[in-house]
């Protein structure tokens, strides 16, 4: 069976490796095209095309889909029995998806509807979901609105940040595309079920400027949004008027003036929100790297009554 793949970061890289590691052939493998990274900001390939050079496979980068005929005869070329997406990050056009005989196939990090959209690990965190997972989704024209092939449930553990639950789920995706494009071998087909009309909920892209933390919110919502935002964009304050990272933080019972310092010792900066306070535990001044409360506190103090 043919599997055209088309990813790119380290999300899709995971379910290309176990997609190959089970033995199915993959004729063609699309990603994006190579972007500037790092301070010398070098063209770098993407997780997807690393990967599959390594494996000795075909790379082709369009810089887009919609309206690009050489990319479509190309995919034509290959006669695919079924396309595999995955964090792509390039709209599929109607005669793209309609190209391989069984359709694409979408590993959407959420159990859909909710979450369809860019940021669905980061919206369930920041949102206090107990629960996300994984959906296998039969693609179609809209956005993340394809009937759902299987559904893979993951437990949000209280600490978890979005990288943690990333990793968790990358691996839950990779392992639940390989048995569902095993079924479709051995039966020809995927049973599939349409999405609920009810709890439809979007995951809109992250910005920098919405992870600066406003003291108001209470210290749960605060809480939640660091680790919704760690690693990206992370949450931040402004401390002497540079941007300061804060990455772990633990809710605790105490009232006072939202954004007061209450204490800073090596058990922690206790910061007043606008419920409850938060005990940073974790985090990384604007000309150092990322450190401990303990590391921070050894060096450094921020003065009870500061405002951040």
């Amino acid at each position: 069976m043919k599997v055209i793949f088309a990813g790119t970061p380290d999300f899709a890289a995971a379910a290309l490796k176990a997609i190959a590691a089970a033995g199915f052939e993959i004729p063609l493998v699309l990603t994006q095209p190579d972007r500037p990274k790092g301070r010398g900001m070098q063209l770098a390939p993407s997780p997807v095309k690393q990967a599959a050079l390594e494996l000795g496979l075909r790379v082709a980068q369009p810089e887009k889909l919609r309206n690009n005929t050489e990319a479509l005869q190309m995919l034509k070329e290959v006669e695919a029995d079924v396309m595999v997406v995955a964090a792509y990050g390039l709209i599929l056009p109607q005669d793209v998806l309609d190209t391989p005989k069984h359709g694409c196939l979408n590993i959407h990090a959420s159990l859909l509807p909710r979450w369809r959209g860019a940021a669905p690990i980061q919206r369930a965190i920041e949102a206090g979901d107990a629960e996300t997972g994984v959906c296998i989704m039969q693609m179609d024209i809209g956005l993340d609105t394809g009937d759902v092939v299987s559904e893979h449930r993951y437990a949000i553990q209280p600490t978890d940040t979005a990288n943690e639950v990333h990793d968790a789920l990358m691996n839950l995706g990779a392992a639940a595309i390989v048995a569902d494009l095993q079924q479709l071998k051995t039966e020809g087909r995927l049973k599939s079920v349409k999405q609920p009309e009810e709890g439809v909920t979007y995951a809109q892209k992250l910005s920098k400027e919405e992870a600066r933390i406003d003291w108001n919110e209470s210290a749960t919502v605060i809480e939640r949004k660091i680790r919704a935002f760690n690693p990206v964009p992370a949450a931040w304050v402004e401390y002497q008027s540079k941007p300061m990272k804060i990455w772990r933080a633990e809710v605790v019972s105490k009232q006072g003036k939202a954004g007061e310092v209450l204490s800073c010792t090596s058990d922690g900066l206790l910061v007043a929100c606008g419920e409850n306070a938060l005990n940073i535990t974790e985090l990384q001044p604007s000309d150092s790297k990322r450190m401990s409360i303990q590391a921070f506190a050894a060096g450094r103090t921020i003065e009870v009554g500061t405002v951040l």
